[in-house]
């Protein structure tokens, strides 16, 4: 006879929700003294802050000056106008005529309408702008030296972090006037409004040479978009024992005090993360000499010119680098870019440690997680080793890993192809992959850790042994995330979590994230290790990704397709699409020239994709 779910439910959190809540307030342990003992993949570490109530009101973070009316930072207008002109604009006039226009126009229908039924439905459009752009809008960005990163959803919300001071105390040791600021990308998006969101602590920014165990930053993950508190932790470690330097992890119980506001108040449990820095080189690498960069890079190593400026909006390097460091990328990018096939065979080792490299793109295909450098192009970190000037990739920001990337159906990255794991056109990959060395070499590094590391029964036991450690605090959360956690922990699917509001260009139900239930890790090792293996025995080819969900129709494909569908039935037809386009024309062209400057199409755009701006505080 099959067990009721609340009898189950209660015997795996150990018998009943009070219980679990008084387990999850322990005595405190002796307090870390090294980074060892502090990263330890299991253990939840009794962390609590201290903010005076000015403090607390400072941590909010600023607002960016926005757009006149109320207009997001970001919006669809700033995106269509440079691509339209750029695309559209034949005889070079730096506007479009009204031939040009509704050349596009016609064009973008031809190309979306695949199967020529003479209308498109969402998918189309959505999928349509992708391909249109042809990339996203991290890639596309031109940002200056002093501009924000050119991933930052924070910025694109139009707010900005800053550090506050405050105090920190670890299992009762106390870092007195640390630096605090929220951090974060599309986590922070889904966590603005709560108490909890993701946290960077800087012990010595305020008390020079204050840290622990040599480590003076602190990144606590509030795993917001992850419903089992275990995807970034456990392809941490998995890199980790592929051989790759990868930060080490452990978790947080974290607690709050504002004098009139919190006392002591339960925040939540957070993945406690190693920062990638000089104390992290010192510690994996043994020198703090090299080079750190975070790229925003979807291309890596494609050549940008001899200019470093150029690389340095899109490498992001952490500190100053010196001269020969700064040739050393340049000169590695124009052989990626343009040296002969046999030239490149010959001289890559010279620059990347491939046996490692090898390591490195065997876990991120395993773990299908496309928010890296095989789709988006950031969320890891590179390295250039100080004695070898060898390159290296170090993973980060892996909550969307195990295939849980929400813009494709789990059981598709299940089967992601293990030679072309990439979407688009990346040509250090495709060259790195000809040669037929180093792809042996890669496929052997594949092959072992599908054996031994990858094996499902091992994945499944970590699973298994994490949540026992990390329940009762999950617990202490909600019920409603206890329930999840321990359905996904089980194994089963659970509905995908609600997205709230990006500001781009609404609400959260415009933002195209996917709807397909969330595939937990233990069914995803099963199927992913069989793929892996019959792709090896030559059985599969696995799946390729052609067009990225990446891009403007994650934003803007419902806005749009609601302003062209004039009859509302679903879908737009040829009609519908190039007469609404040719009444934007009329309407956009306000001076009656024939011809829409930059200006006019983008304030076109956004007066048609936009909701209308909220009216002003009296």
């Amino acid at each position: 006879m099959k067990t009721k779910w609340g009898v189950v439910l209660l015997a795996m959190v150990g018998g009943s929700l009070p219980s679990v809540q008084a387990r999850a307030e322990e005595k405190p342990r002796p307090a870390p003294q090294t980074a060892e003992q502090l990263f330890q993949p299991t253990t939840v570490w009794n962390v609590h802050l201290t903010f005076t109530p000015e403090q607390w009101a400072e941590l909010e973070p600023k607002p960016i000056a926005r757009k006149p009316e109320g207009r997001p930072h970001f919006s669809p207008g700033m995106l269509f106008a440079p691509y339209m002109l750029g695309a559209g604009d034949a005889d070079r006039s730096g506007t479009l005529s009204q031939a040009e226009f509704q050349a596009l126009t016609e064009r973008w229908f031809s190309e979306w309408d695949e199967a020529k039924r003479g209308g498109l439905n969402h998918a189309q459009v959505r999928d349509g702008l992708n391909a249109a752009f042809n990339l996203n809008v991290m890639e596309n960005h031109k940002s200056e030296p002093d501009e924000p990163r050119s991933d930052d959803v924070a910025a694109a919300l139009g707010v900005q972090f800053q550090y506050v001071h405050a105090d920190l105390e670890l299992e009762g040791r106390v870092f007195k006037d640390v630096a605090v600021r929220y951090k974060g990308n599309f986590s922070y998006a889904q966590s603005r409004d709560e108490l909890k969101r993701s946290l960077k602590v800087d012990l010595d920014r305020f008390v020079k040479d204050q840290n622990l165990g040599g480590l003076s930053k602190l990144n606590f993950h509030s795993s917001v978009v992850d419903a089992s508190w275990m995807n970034e932790v456990l392809s941490h470690r998995l890199y980790r024992d592929a051989g790759v330097a990868a930060p080490r992890t452990a978790y947080a119980r974290v607690t709050l005090t504002v004098p009139g506001k919190y006392d002591r108040q339960f925040v939540g449990l957070y993945s406690l993360v190693e920062n990638v820095d000089s104390a992290f080189e010192r510690m994996h690498f043994q020198s703090d000499k090299g080079a750190l960069f975070k790229p925003v890079m979807p291309d890596m190593f494609t050549d940008l010119g001899d200019d470093w400026a150029a690389y340095q909006r899109r490498y992001y390097p952490r500190g100053k680098l010196s001269k020969q460091q700064q040739a050393r990328l340049i000169a590695f990018s124009k052989l990626v870019s343009h040296a002969s096939d046999k030239d490149f065979a010959a001289r890559l080792e010279q620059f990347l440690d491939v046996e490692t490299f090898c390591r490195y793109l065997a876990v991120t295909t395993y773990l299908s997680t496309l928010d890296s450098f095989l789709m988006v192009g950031h969320n890891f970190n590179v390295h250039l080793d100080a004695r070898g000037q060898k390159f290296r990739f170090i993973p980060w920001d892996l909550d969307s890993s195990f295939g849980q990337f929400g813009l494709i159906d789990n059981e598709k990255l299940e089967t992601l192809s293990i030679t072309h794991p990439w979407q688009g056109n990346k040509r250090f990959l495709e060259r790195f992959m000809q040669v037929p060395k180093f792809k042996s070499l890669y496929l052997a590094r594949m092959k072992e850790l599908n054996q031994k590391v990858f094996k499902p029964a091992r994945v499944q036991a970590l699973v298994d042994e994490t949540a026992t450690a990390i329940r009762p605090f999950v617990a202490q959360e909600s019920e409603q995330k206890l329930a999840r956690f321990n359905k996904l922990a089980e194994g089963q699917s659970v509905p995908p979590m609600p997205l709230k509001g990006m500001g781009i260009p609404g609400d959260g139900d415009k933002f195209d994230a996917g709807s397909a239930p969330i595939r937990p890790i233990k069914p995803f090792a099963e199927a992913r290790s069989r793929s892996i293996a019959e792709q090896l025995a030559g059985k599969s080819q696995g799946y390729v990704l052609k067009v990225s969900p990446i891009g403007p129709g994650m934003f803007f494909g419902r806005p749009l397709l609601a302003a062209l569908d004039t009859n509302k039935d679903g879908e737009v037809s040829h009609d519908e699409f190039t007469q609404t386009f040719a009444r934007w024309f009329e309407a956009w062209d306000t001076d009656k020239s024939g011809a829409l400057t930059a200006a006019q199409v983008q304030a076109g755009f956004d007066r048609a994709l936009l909701p209308p701006a909220a009216p002003a505080s009296p």
